[in-house]
């Protein structure tokens, strides 16, 4: 039973920093492509960051690009690291794995539960 396991959200205020995990319970951890998407309240869900199996090429949405970034470890824990966080970074952020060289929220294979970011102006 694959799980992915988010952590590390909470309350930070503008300008600020925070480190969200996601612990992938994946035997075969390096051939997924990992992900993060993010949902605010009455948005749809939108991609932020991946970094792909084998090369671990990195790509991220316009609106965290020089300020988020994705990497992965061989403890099957991808983080995604978020500097100069503004109030509408704020949303429930989620982790997902594909089996693509891009994970979408179509071709995700599994999801984890959620973490909540919330960014105070």
């Amino acid at each position: 039973q694959v799980q992915l396991v988010e952590s590390g959200g909470g309350l930070v205020q503008a300008g600020g920093s925070l480190r969200l995990s996601c612990a992938a319970s994946i035997r075969t951890f390096g051939t997924y492509t990992m992900g993060w998407f993010r949902q605010a309240p009455g948005k749809e869900r939108e991609f932020v960051a991946q970094i792909s199996q084998y090369s671990h090429t990195t790509a991220y949405g316009d609106s965290v690009k020089g300020r988020f970034a994705i990497y992965r470890n061989t403890d099957n824990t991808v983080y995604l690291q978020m500097n100069s966080l503004k109030p509408e970074d704020t949303a429930l952020y989620y982790c997902a794995a594909g089996r693509t060289l891009l994970v979408t929220m179509t071709s995700a294979d599994y999801w984890g539960q959620g973490t909540q970011v919330t960014v105070s102006s």
